[in-house]
């Protein structure tokens, strides 16, 4: 299983299941954009507690060897956290991130864009809701790598940013101030 194959599972399952989801972090900095190497999946989730045992059933399905505790399941969703999966005979990795029920988590999910890959649809996170997450991620961990990821999406001719929205939405989360940063500094480039 490689992580192309890995994702479109994740996706099916979680349609199959019609858990609202959107795809983030590495694949969604491809689709939107510079593609770089991800060996990890992460995907925002609105889960709810009927979905958990299910959901658990159908990842623990996909191979013999894989991890994911249905407590850690649980305990994600009251603290909305995350949980794993782990693929170990391939060391790929699907981050689940439970969301909140905040205004702006499940606006994320809504915004959600389809892209036609790999033979079926998968959802990705907007590319203002991905600057706007790598922002608040960046935020606390003062990552380089997650300012080099959001000036690929801003430098991506092909994309009509919503510039409004995101200023918007930085203002509210605290992170305005590093996103005019960011946009100075392609400016200077």
């Amino acid at each position: 299983m490689d992580p192309d194959e890995l994702l479109k599972t994740i996706s099916s399952i979680l349609e199959e299941l019609d858990i609202p989801h959107v795809i983030t972090g590495g694949f969604a900095i491809s689709v939107w954009g510079q593609p770089r190497f991800t060996a990890d999946i992460d995907v925002v989730v609105e889960l709810v507690k009927k979905n958990i045992k299910p959901l658990a059933k159908k990842l623990l399905a996909i191979d013999k060897n894989v991890y994911v505790d249905e407590e850690t399941m649980q305990d994600a969703l009251v603290r909305e956290s995350e949980f794993n999966f782990i693929h170990p005979d391939t060391g790929l990795k699907v981050d689940f991130f439970v969301t909140g029920g905040g205004i702006y988590d499940k606006l994320k999910i809504k915004r959600a864009i389809a892209k036609e890959m790999f033979g079926q649809k998968i959802n990705f996170v907007s590319p203002e809701d991905l600057i706007l997450s790598k922002l608040m991620w960046g935020r606390e961990s003062d990552s380089f790598k997650q300012w080099a990821d959001i000036k690929t999406v801003l430098k991506n001719k092909n994309l009509k940013l919503n510039m409004k929205y995101i200023a918007q939405w930085a203002d509210r989360h605290n992170t305005l101030h590093i996103l005019n940063r960011l946009l100075e500094e392609i400016k200077n480039d």
